[in-house]
């Protein structure tokens, strides 16, 4: 080969070379995902060996799915991300020159959603010294930083380099002079926006296999993956799924059509949602992914030839919404067990009436009394324990007599047809419910959208909950990340759900004298913060969370979202995130006073340390001089 300013000319990968595959694995359980597995399976038909990274702790079971799809792996401190992990391997790896690629890839991405085999030969045959899957177009000002540049690079989840650059000095050096990387946004900046450029300059050829240059965006693995995808990329980077959904909604980038393009071309989607309900805030989940289903009143998707065993468990306090609450029970395909929880004998003797002269789908039906303190809370994880961890059922369906007078009848019956018409609306509506849970074996869960007509809950849903949800994940071993703002849960506590998907939740020995006398049932007891562990309980276990309404109540429901955003957007300047941080800059508005003010302004304009001091002396002045006047004006009064 001829010598480029002292750099060997670019080289095509040989018949019959080998391929090192360094992959990064990170996981805060200490586990192996299937995603993960799934991926290596794939990626060593290429490589001559599989080198894993795991970034923390590994478990023994990790360990054991790692074995069959890697040749060695190595743990070590979760430091200095990937890119350390990527240092220490190459250091562990030893002698490379048996090698004639080294692939540096990491577990932030799911694959292969199109095949690899025909990427590696379009690859294999290009002439370069590095080559990336996915690039970044040079950004000015640098959006981390707000000035100066960001660099053209490629993208550091996947970069693959030719033996003649590893083997150089120059290569030796960078990783040799690597920085200390604390954080995120030192990874990006220290070492994937400066990569591609710092071997560039010294004369290497680099290339890429899915160019920015051929898309409509500067980032195409975020802003265009599906797009990505149909040209036959074989990754999706896991960020659109998880990244801030703001942001993403300033660039229509809409996860719905991306995740129908991945399942197109057949990747196991329960690997994803498996992943993400592990991983990411539902919340959060629930809007990138836009998991809303809107639901028609004819049955367009139930297979009635896989039913489940259902049991359907309600709380009734109120005994004469009885044929109500039945009356939706019954739009449920193929039968279903009744339990019926309520608190005193009297009420019981008067339901059991009521069930004996129906003719609905209940196949058997159970009535029993129960301590009220918790409410349907505790009738559900104490009084009914033994039903959910019984095995015997494929679905459980939890509702409960709602009036809530003491918010109005306005707002109470919202909330009731919120709750039940969006549940169990007709037969054909519930039959597309159940639907879901057929075709998605990773369900867990499925209830009504967040309540906020009637209710100011966005903004405040975990309300004073947060320390207690906090509490209960710790003794439950949660680990899904909760949602900063307001949890998905669902409010007003009716839900269809896998009691395997429970399981977490229903096996604690809850007990009665746990939920306190009716003077707990507020924000802060524990029947509340109950209402809004399920799906992150759900989570933990791998399963995912839909929320779903009518086409009615979507019409009600957005039209109000749409004026109500569109009121409170009207003062303050920017699109949707710029609102958003400005308002988080200014911290709690307060009840608007003069105290508040000064204190936001303090907040939005930390280096003017000056002027809320002249403020609070000028308003300190200004009350002295008030009350000295009104001190005359009552001496005058008094001596007049």
């Amino acid at each position: 080969m001829s010598e480029v300013s002292g750099v060997l000319a670019p080289s095509v990968f040989p018949d019959g070379g080998r391929r090192l595959v360094v992959y990064v694995v990170y996981d805060r359980r200490g586990e192996v995902e299937d995603f993960v597995v799934h991926a290596l399976a794939a990626l060593r038909e290429h490589a001559a060996h599989v080198l894993v990274v795991a970034n923390g702790s590994l478990s023994a079971a990790g360990r054991e799915k790692l074995a069959p799809v890697s040749d060695s792996v190595l743990v070590r401190e979760n430091v200095g991300y990937d890119i350390w992990a990527h240092k220490e391997a190459l250091e562990f790896a030893g002698d490379l020159s048996s090698y004639d690629e080294i692939v540096l890839a990491n577990d932030t991405w799911y694959g292969p959603v199109r095949p690899f085999g025909p990427l590696f030969e379009r690859m294999d045959a290009r002439e370069v010294h590095f080559w990336g899957m996915t690039d970044h177009a040079e950004e000015v000002p640098n959006p981390f930083t707000g000035e100066g540049r960001l660099a053209y690079h490629l993208q550091s989840f996947w970069i693959a380099v030719r033996r003649d650059m590893f083997l150089s000095e120059t290569w030796a050096s960078y990783w040799r002079d690597l920085p200390a990387m604390p954080d995120y946004f030192d990874a990006v900046l220290k070492h994937e926006a400066v990569f591609t450029e710092h071997f560039t300059d010294r004369g290497f050829t680099a290339g890429v296999a899915f160019g920015f240059d051929k898309y409509p965006t500067t980032h195409p693995a975020l802003f265009n993956a599906d797009l990505l995808i149909e040209d036959g990329c074989p990754l999706l980077k896991r960020r659109p799924l998880f990244h801030y959904p703001p942001f993403l909604d300033r660039h229509a980038v809409i996860g719905r059509w991306t995740l129908q393009t991945v399942e197109k071309h057949g990747y196991p989607m329960p690997l994803i949602w498996d992943n993400l309900a592990r991983n990411v805030p539902p919340r959060v989940m629930n809007a990138d992914a836009a998991m809303l289903e809107v639901l028609p009143d004819i049955d367009i998707s139930y297979d009635p030839t896989k039913p489940f065993r259902t049991v359907v468990i309600t709380h009734i306090y109120y005994v004469e919404m009885t044929d109500e609450i039945l009356d939706h029970v019954d739009t449920l395909p193929g039968g279903y067990d009744l339990v019926v929880t309520t608190p005193e004998e009297e009420r019981a003797v008067a339901i059991r009436e009521i069930l004996d002269r129906r003719d609905g789908g209940a196949r058997s039906h159970e009535v029993r009394v129960v301590e009220n303190d918790g409410r349907d809370q505790s009738a559900f994880l104490v009084g009914c324990r033994d039903v959910l961890l019984s095995d015997k059922y494929d679905l459980v369906v939890k509702l409960h007599s709602k009036k809530t007078p003491q918010d109005g009848f306005n707002v109470g019956r919202h909330f009731k047809r919120q709750q039940f018409d969006n549940l169990l609306n007709s037969e054909g509506y519930s039959a597309n419910l159940i639907a879901l849970f057929q075709r998605e074996p990773g369900l867990g869960m499925a209830y009504p959208p967040t309540i906020h007509i009637g209710y100011p809950t966005m903004g405040r849903g975990w309300w004073s909950n947060k320390p207690g949800y906090e509490r209960i994940a710790e003794t439950l071993g949660l680990h899904v990340p909760p949602d900063e703002i307001s949890p998905l849960a669902p409010y007003g506590s009716m839900f269809i759900a896998r009691p395997a998907a429970l399981r977490l939740l229903v096996q604690h020995p809850w007990k009665y004298e746990d939920f306190g006398g009716a003077e707990a049932y507020r924000d802060g007891g524990l029947a509340h913060v109950l209402e809004r562990v399920p799906s992150y309980a759900a989570g933990e276990l791998g399963y995912h969370t839909r929320t779903v309404c009518t086409t009615e109540y979507l019409s009600i429901s957005h039209t109000a979202f749409d004026y109500n955003l569109d009121q409170m957007s009207t003062t303050i300047p920017g699109d949707t995130v710029e609102q958003i941080h400005f308002l988080k800059r200014a911290g709690y508005v307060g009840s608007g006073s003069w105290r508040d003010f000064v204190n936001m302004y303090a907040r939005l304009n930390p280096a003017d340390r000056s002027l809320p001091r002249r403020v609070l002396r000028k308003v300190r002045t200004l009350l002295s001089g008030a009350r000295r006047r009104v001190a005359r004006a009552v001496r005058h009064w008094r001596h007049s």
